[in-house]
């Protein structure tokens, strides 16, 4: 039987902190204008001074780059763009000397077609890996074997003349889909994992996680009743015009998932966080996915990446979360590497992106689950406008003006606000502009400043920190006549109330008779007074207090 140590240090997930790195924009060492591993090692203090508990690590796997890593040709290798194998290994010991653990990503629902696995798939119908990927004969009249789009625009299949068949993609045409009906494929993902594992890493954040199986039957999608768009793929894609029973999300992924979790509990403290796209089904798939201690450890949805910054909004998700995902565990975010920044979805204008930057961090650290941070949120960074020209995401090179893409969220990190490109790299080009707005956050500048976001977030996580109701304790909503989102934290004799204003107008919350405030505790960067019975809160404010 576990200690209660040994079991705190094997549930190191449950409520961590995660910082998210997207190591091609977090600091340039060889003066390439990329971003490095060696960088990545270099800034580790900075990520460790916030008070977090994990680093996320974005693919910095040997890659044609068309999708900027996420097209992987090795995964048991580093990209030279990004240095070496031993680069990785003295980056994952110094985190490890400052307490971080690391997570990397692992992408394998599909592959790079420079993949020597696509390579030798593609060369005839009877090799050794002929059925690796999803192959299919044409319709009679040519056509694609049925509807299914991919994400990134078009059908979701590509004609292979050598073959004369057509692959599935459900992103890049350079991204063919991994048959994962075939046991030797998922043997062959699996020695990856492992290679990783043996490495030391101390877990994996499972892109796309859904998409693993497609129907065997390749039948086609259903049209959706409601076209969902937003938050799976943008509205002027027509991907969201589908209702997608047949492309992702099949059953047989509980059985490999399964099969990863075995092989995961073979090493100590190790966990999984899935990325789960599936329309409104993805509470039902994360429910299916972490339930059962035999799966996944928790899953993030998109459901907080949106534009909605209300209290129904956020009790909707979290309550929905709370009801579906009975034994499960969540990974809240509102920023990463694929939409536009949350300070510029939730602001309403430029003044008072600090303001709310300062919020939203004091809102996602007291709800309940792990929590995820992206890359100078902690500066309180917005979206950069970039032009066309300056575009590398083939996504938003696709859908062009109307969806911009995801390259304003991967802006290299301002470091120093008066060195060139933001102290990011001294190369005459970064691969993406820092833009002027940037480096006025830069990192120094905030460090000097008290009162800065970069301030407020290490003071909020350390707040966080501080009461073991916010890590794992039981969350509770309150009903009241405001509009304001009001909830318990509650762990053995601790038991805390929040209020958050999100509105822009001065607010007065008169509380339920049953909940007893004790004392205010003063959040950080908020100033409320002590209440009674009645919490008065400023615009954009937020209230702490410890209940008797």
């Amino acid at each position: 039987m576990k200690s209660t140590n040994e079991a705190a240090q094997a549930d190191w997930w449950r409520g961590a902190v995660i910082y998210q790195v997207y190591p091609r924009s977090f600091q340039d060492t060889d003066a390439n204008g990329l971003g490095d591993i060696k960088g990545v090692t270099r800034r580790l203090p900075h990520i460790a001074a916030l008070g977090v508990d994990a680093i996320w690590l974005a693919p910095f796997f040997t890659s044609p780059m068309a999708d900027m890593g996420y097209d992987v040709a090795d995964y048991c290798d580093v990209d030279p763009i990004f240095g070496t194998l031993a680069d990785f290994d003295e980056m994952m010991a110094a985190a490890h000397d400052l307490g971080l653990k690391v997570i990397i990503d692992q992408v394998i629902s599909h592959t790079s077609d420079r993949h020597p696995w696509f390579v030798e798939s593609r060369t005839s119908r009877d090799n050794a890996k002929a059925d690796w990927y999803v192959w299919a004969d044409p319709k009679p009249d040519g056509t694609a074997p049925n509807n299914w789009l991919s994400i990134f625009g078009g059908p979701g299949w590509e004609w292979d003349g050598v073959r004369r068949q057509y692959y599935q993609h459900n992103f890049l045409t350079s991204q063919p889909d991994l048959n994962f009906h075939h046991a030797e494929v998922q043997d062959a993902v699996l020695s990856a994992v492992k290679f990783w594992l043996d490495r030391g890493v101390d877990g994996f954040r499972l892109d796309t996680v859904n998409y693993y199986f497609c129907d065997k039957k390749l039948r086609d999608n259903p049209a959706a009743l409601v076209s969902t768009g937003g938050l799976d793929a943008p509205e002027s894609n027509p991907y969201g015009m589908q209702n997608h029973l047949y492309d992702k999300t099949q059953p047989e992924n509980i059985g490999f998932l399964k099969r990863f979790r075995a092989l995961l509990d073979q090493y100590d403290n190790r966990t999984t966080v899935g990325e789960v796209g599936d329309g409104a089904r993805s509470l039902e798939t994360v429910a299916a996915y972490t339930s059962g201690g035999d799966k996944l450890h928790m899953c993030y949805t998109f459901d907080l990446l949106g534009p909605d910054f209300t209290p129904a909004h956020f009790r909707r998700c979290v309550s929905d979360f709370q009801d579906n995902v009975v034994d499960g565990w969540v990974c809240w975010a509102f920023s990463n590497h694929d939409v536009q920044r949350h300070v510029s979805r939730f602001a309403e204008n430029e003044e008072e992106q600090p303001r709310v930057a300062k919020l939203a961090i004091s809102l996602l650290s007291t709800l309940r689950g792990s929590i995820c941070l992206y890359q100078g949120e902690e500066l309180g960074l917005p979206e950069a406008e970039l032009a066309f020209e300056d575009l590398r995401d083939p996504y938003g090179i696709r859908f062009w003006p109307a969806f911009k893409g995801r390259d304003g969220c991967r802006t290299p990190m301002p470091w120093e606000a008066s060195r060139a490109h933001a102290g990011f790299t001294t190369a005459d080009k970064s691969w993406l502009p820092v833009p002027y707005q940037h480096a006025a956050l830069a990192v120094d500048k905030q460090e000097a400043d008290k009162d800065s976001v970069l301030h407020h977030y290490r003071e909020t996580l350390a707040f966080r920190a501080e009461h073991a109701a916010l890590r794992d304790g039981d969350m509770v909503f309150l009903d009241t006549k405001e509009d304001v989102l009001a909830f318990t934290r509650s762990k053995g004799d601790e038991k805390l109330l929040f209020v958050f204003n999100l509105s822009r107008k001065p607010v007065k919350v008169s509380l339920p008779k049953d909940i007893k405030l004790g004392k205010t505790i003063p959040m950080p960067g908020f100033t409320t007074a002590d209440a009674g019975s009645t919490v008065a809160l400023a615009a954009l404010d937020a209230y702490c207090g410890k209940l008797v």
